[in-house]
């Protein structure tokens, strides 16, 4: 997947500790989308990636934190959102992106529902290294 040319503006970084640093970062890619004039259903496409992103970060990964922009490659606006977190990391990618697969009490549809939310997903991951999780979604 190919990374934006350039950001539109400085990405904002927001921690992730607990639940309400969860709804922080919805709420700052919620605006980031209207202010890329993303269309309603993208926007909610976008915001539930990063809702689940934010949460596996807190969940899974011990907390980390998101940094959160919009972006541009020459033809359009889009919306970058980045989750990483220093936590155990993921050691069957193949797994974790099952539908279904859960290590918590979750639907097991986290990375692959998020994957699927998304135009761009890039993934960065070791055992014991933390992992780093980068989305993007387009303006049409």
């Amino acid at each position: 997947m190919t990374r934006p040319e350039s950001p539109a503006e400085a990405p904002t970084r927001l921690d992730i500790a607990d639940d309400k640093d969860v709804v922080r970062v919805r709420q700052a890619v919620r605006v980031a989308a209207v202010a890329a004039e993303l269309p309603l259903v993208d926007q909610t496409k976008l915001v539930t990636a990063a809702s689940e992103l934010a949460r596996n970060t807190l969940i899974h990964g011990g907390g980390g934190h998101a940094t959160v922009g919009q972006v541009h490659n020459g033809r359009r606006a889009g919306v970058r959102a980045e989750f990483a977190d220093t936590g155990p990391g993921i050691v069957d990618l193949d797994l974790a992106f099952t539908d279904g697969y859960t290590t918590g009490s979750g639907l097991g549809l986290g990375l692959s529902g998020s994957r699927r939310l998304v135009d761009e997903f890039e993934i960065e991951t070791a055992p014991g290294g933390g992992t780093r999780i980068a989305v993007t979604k387009w303006a049409r």
